[in-house]
Parts: C-alpha cells; structure tokens; sequence
C-alpha cells in the first residue's frame, strides 16, 4: 500500500473527552472514527490490524478442532425466554418487528447454539462438539466509555462445546484455556489468568484472561507464587491483629454522633481492624445481618455465593430500625433474636472488639464473636493489598487490568433449559455438558495499543499491526531518494513484507511524526545523506534503535529484524 492511495487521518490532538491512551492514540492515528456513544468505525488501519487479529485465532481454534460457524445476530426472544435470560439481562437490545415479534440483538450465542445441538445432536457418537464464530455483538451498554473497552457493538469470537460428561468439558475447557494462551502469546500481549466469577453466564468454573494497564476496569489479586483471582471471587487471609485477652463482658459507651467507622476511629483511637461493622440486607423478604472487620468491604457477589441466591437487596433505614430498634451507625450482633447473621472469616476467633449497641449514640467494648453472639461464618469481603495469598503465605497485590477473554464451563445449565439431550453408549438419554468460551478484538487491539506506546504513538507487536514496515523516502522531489524507496517498496512486496510505502510530497518531519504514531514495528527511511554512501536506516520504533544498512540488504537486513521480533 502506498501512503497516498491510502486513507489514514492522523490527527495531531485527541479529543479532549479521549482519556484512556489507547482512545486517544487510535483516534489519532487514524484507526477509528466515533460514530455515537459506544459506536466505532474501524478505519483502514484498524480494520487491517483485526484482520490479523482474526487470523490467529481462527488459527488456534481450528488446530483444537474447533469448527466455524456464523449465526445470526438477530435473534427470536422465545429461545431466550427457555432459559430465563430475556428478563434476567438488563443489557440486550429488545424490539419488536412489524409482525409483534419480540427480537432481540444477541450479547452472546448460548441459547442460539444450544437450540442447534437439541436439533442435530442425537448420540455420544457425534461428541464432543466445539463450534465457535467470529461476529458482531450488542450490548445496551449504560456507560459505554474509553475508545473500544466498552462499546454498543463489538466483534467477538464466542465458541461453545458439547460434551457427554464432566470429563469431557474438562478436556474442552483445557483445550480452550491452552488456544487463549496461544493466542494471547501470539498478539504479543501481556497478560493474567485469573480465576473468576461466573456471573450472569451461570455455571461453575471460569477464568478470566487479564491484560495489566492503568485503563482497566478491572481488578484482581496476584501473589508471588503464580495465584490470580478477580477480586469477585479472590479469596485471601487477612493479616493477623492482635487482640486483648477478652476476659471482660460487653460494656456500652455513649459515642455522640459517631455514625461511621472513620468517625470512630478518630473518637475512640481504635483501629477499625478493631471494629465490628453490621450491614442489614434483605433476602428474599427476610433480614439477614452481615458481619465485616471495619476495615473490610462487602462482596455482594461473595454474599450471592454464601447465601445461595442473587435476590437481595440492603436494608432500608427503616427496616434496619425494625430490627435493631436504633438508627444507622449504632447497629450491632449482641442480643440480636431469631434473626440469621453471616460473619466474614476474619471475625472468626477474634476477640475483645467493639460494635453498635443497638441502641442510638451507643457502642459496646469488648465484644468477643462466638461468645456475645452466634453467627455463620463465609468469606464475604474484598480482598485487600497486604491481604495473605492462601496458598503461599505471601502478601496479595491488587493489580487493575483489562479482560481480554472468558471461558466458563456452563454444565448442564442451558442444555437443561432447552431439552439438549443425546443417548448415551446404553441408550439413556442424558443431558449434554457444555462449555463457553469468548474473546474481545477490540480488547486485543486496545490492549496492544495500552502496552505498547509512547508519547509520539502508537508501535504494536508485529503479528498484529496494521503494516510490519514503513518505507518512508525522506523527499520524493528528489529522484534517487525517490527510486531507492521504490525499489526497496517492490522488494518488500515480493519478500512478503507487509510495507506502507510513504509517498506523500510532504516535509521528512510529517513522514516521521506519522510514522511514529501509526504503530508498524519497523521504519525503513531513504535519505540523502545516506543514500550517497549506498546506504539505508532501519529504525526499531518501540526502542527508538536505528542502524545503517546498504541500500541492496535493507529488505533483507528487515527481514531478519522482523523475524528477531517475532
């Protein structure tokens, strides 16, 4: 491709409301073009780069054999209403057609690919099935924000298998968890897996696959000895605190206006490691008290996991009041009755703390859990930094990244739903086990852009950037420079080096800027000084390294470089 058959608008700023880097730098270099809130156009830079995004991963996907399918992105509401999700997901696009049709824009392919299997799957001789596409998805997304990490409409490869029994998922599943490392690998990026919360997807098992950067809105925790884990669903050993003997029985003290562990602490000189907070939920219409150390946060997806359901909400002040008969800030567990109380772990074996009195203005002192009150007790907080990782000992870190990829063994969860069933080597019918399994491009493209910059722009990883190389001739009005980058552009193009040849009639300082910006790995430049001597530059654009080259190796001595990179 030459630089003026091309369209590339590079802008010299990004837009004021661009703040994660790689938003910006996609704008800039010409990748992308907003089209609404949450709705990009990939331009040709990008669209070249997801290209070759796509090519990889049909790549690994057909080597696990793993077959390709497309189905449509419209879809009828009656096969998501088999399996509850078209009330239970407040983000699809729900219409109806002219006929009064409820359709809706599918998120993801479950319902749509399991219809298929309880069509065409009949017997344990057709298994294990992987099917998986590479296509569009809509998400009524609330906040759609920072460039392509969270859109209305992406591109996603969702594959999805079948399998008799849970051994067989536990071979499909591995057998994804391997391609995405190899596809992760292959793009060039950093990242983390983690294990993770299921969430909306349903099953058992998941994984996340996590690139670190600054612009993610994800968290997790990662200890030394290779544990990760969202901080959904990461579990961690709070470090030790010492306490007093807790010989003595609880005693009330007037606490004034003192309605927050922050204003306790400063009135009392205690630290909140000392405290016991009490949070009042409703679960299914019936309150349910919760326990955590004052410094620790509830996990309301840890909660949904102890309590074994999703439906519940916080308490009400009032509700609160009916319970405790006393306001917010001075709740406590203590002569609590006929009510249920989860503790967090921590709590367990503590002694001598001090909580609300279940009477305004007041908190007791020494309190010691399992002695002044009963309660159950599950791992329902956020792990913190500094928390202890539980299989080595060693303190956690919380790390923000940004998801790349999920995979999910479902079990019987949709197939159950919607009738999937096949016989078995005795003829019973059982139903199918299956897995799923997704990837964002979008996510990989701005994940290389998030790991891969500088101030000047942008320089990915070969295997997905939009060009390996670009021939830039410093001065086109000038003839030999002129024909040396044309000869060096004819000679890339036969050696299968994938070159923007940068023709433009413009001053070297714009060539470079723009190169600079627009990501390729490698940049040939044809000058006067050094063509005179026979000579070339090959500059490395991520270490900002040049060499000279004669003009008769450069293809060549690019090659190798490129190969070396790999």
């Amino acid at each position: 491709m030459r630089w003026t058959q091309a369209f590339i608008p590079t802008m010299r700023e990004a837009p004021a409301d661009a703040e994660a880097p790689s938003h910006q730098l996609l704008l800039r270099a010409g990748y992308i073009r907003q089209v609404a809130a949450g709705l990009y156009a990939h331009l040709f830079l990008a669209r070249k780069s997801l290209l070759k995004i796509s090519q990889i991963i049909r790549e690994e996907m057909n080597r696990i054999g793993a077959q390709e399918f497309y189905l449509p992105a419209l879809n009828p509401a009656e096969l998501w209403k088999e399996t509850g999700r078209w009330d239970q997901v407040d983000v699809i696009f729900k219409f109806k057609d002219r006929n009064a049709h409820d359709l809706c824009l599918g998120i993801t392919h479950e319902e749509e690919m399991t219809n298929i299997a309880r069509q065409e799957l009949h017997s344990y001789k057709q298994l294990p099935q992987i099917w998986y596409q590479i296509q569009e998805k809509f998400r009524d997304e609330p906040r759609p924000k920072s460039g392509l990490l969270r859109l209305r409409q992406f591109l996603m490869k969702d594959s999805y298998s079948f399998d008799l029994d849970e051994a067989g998922l536990d071979v499909s599943y591995q057998k994804h968890y391997d391609a995405y490392c190899r596809i992760f690998d292959r793009c060039g990026l950093k990242y983390q897996v983690a294990e993770a919360y299921s969430g909306m997807m349903g099953g058992s098992y998941s994984h996340e696959f996590m690139a670190p950067t600054d612009a993610g809105e994800d968290l997790i925790a990662v200890s030394d000895c290779g544990y990760a884990a969202n901080l959904e669903k990461a579990q961690s050993k709070a470090p030790p605190v010492e306490d007093p003997p807790g010989e003595g029985a609880p005693e009330a003290f007037p606490t004034p206006s003192q309605k927050t562990i922050e204003q306790l602490v400063a009135f009392t000189g205690e630290s909140p490691a000392r405290m016991i907070k009490t949070l009042d939920y409703m679960v299914e219409s019936k309150p349910v008290v919760i326990l955590l150390r004052g410094d620790h946060t509830l996990s309301e997806t840890k909660l949904a996991m102890a309590l074994g359901t999703g439906v519940f909400r916080p308490a009400t002040p009032e509700e609160a009041f009916a319970l405790h008969h006393a306001h917010l800030g001075s709740l406590g567990p203590v002569n609590l009755r006929g009510v249920r109380i989860l503790a967090d772990s921590a709590l367990a074996g503590r002694r001598d703390m001090m909580t609300g009195a279940n009477q305004d203005d007041t908190h007791l002192r020494h309190v010691t859990p399992g002695r002044d009150f009963e309660a159950e007790y599950h791992d329902v907080r956020v792990v913190a930094e500094g928390d202890l990782c539980m299989r080595c000992g060693k303190p956690l870190r919380v790390v923000k990244t940004m998801e790349l990829g999920h995979v999910f063994k479902l079990g019987r969860k949709y197939s159950e739903a919607m009738g999937a069933r096949v016989l078995d080597e005795t003829g019973k019918e059982v139903t199918l086990v299956m897995g799923s399994y997704g990837i964002g491009l979008e996510r990989i493209l701005s994940a290389a852009a998030e790991q891969n910059h500088d101030q000047d722009g942008l320089f990915l990883p070969r295997p997905i950037a939009p060009f390996e190389a670009i021939i830039t001739a410093a001065n086109m009005d000038d003839a030999a420079v002129r024909e040396a980058g044309e000869k060096i552009y004819r000679e890339a193009q036969t050696q299968a080096v994938d070159a923007l040849f940068d023709d433009r009639p413009e001053r070297p300082g714009v060539k470079f800027k723009d190169a600079d910006l627009i990501g390729a790995p490698y940049r040939v430049t044809v000058g006067k000084k050094r063509l005179e001597q026979g000579m070339v530059e090959i500059f490395q654009r991520s270490t900002r390294q040049a060499r000279p080259v004669r003009l008769e190796h450069a293809v060549g001595a690019l090659k190798e470089e490129l190969d070396r990179g790999c």
